[in-house]
């Protein structure tokens, strides 16, 4: 991936991140944006999400992004100049989700063993 196209994910992270929040307060408070993979001909980025809370929280936050995508392009593309503007496609990503569990799992292996 070249060295342009890791800044234009960085900041497309960061806008859409702070644009999410600042517009969509109540509803995006346990959306992250976890990654943005934009295509080396800047014509379409996907945009991953990772949800603190159960699988109805996901729903909504899908639910969130088909309602606010579009809503939520144009106001990040009226703060990112590019020649051409990506369409976005949003992704859940359970990642942070598996880290979370993992963690977990570490931490019970943990505490057993200093009880032993």
């Amino acid at each position: 991936m070249s060295k342009r196209i890791t800044r234009v994910n960085e900041l497309l992270q960061r806008e859409i991140s702070e644009q999410l929040h600042q517009r969509y307060r109540g509803e995006a408070t346990p959306i992250t944006i976890s990654s943005v993979d934009t295509s080396s001909d800047l014509r379409s980025a996907r945009i991953y999400y990772s949800v603190i809370g159960d699988a109805a929280a996901v729903d909504k936050a899908q639910d969130l992004f088909r309602r606010v995508g579009r809503d939520l392009r144009e106001r990040v593309k009226k703060r990112v100049i590019l020649k051409y503007f990506p369409n976005f496609e949003f992704c859940y990503d359970p990642s942070m989700e598996r880290g979370a569990y993992i963690n977990e799992l570490l931490d019970d292996l943990n505490e057993s063993d200093t009880h032993e």
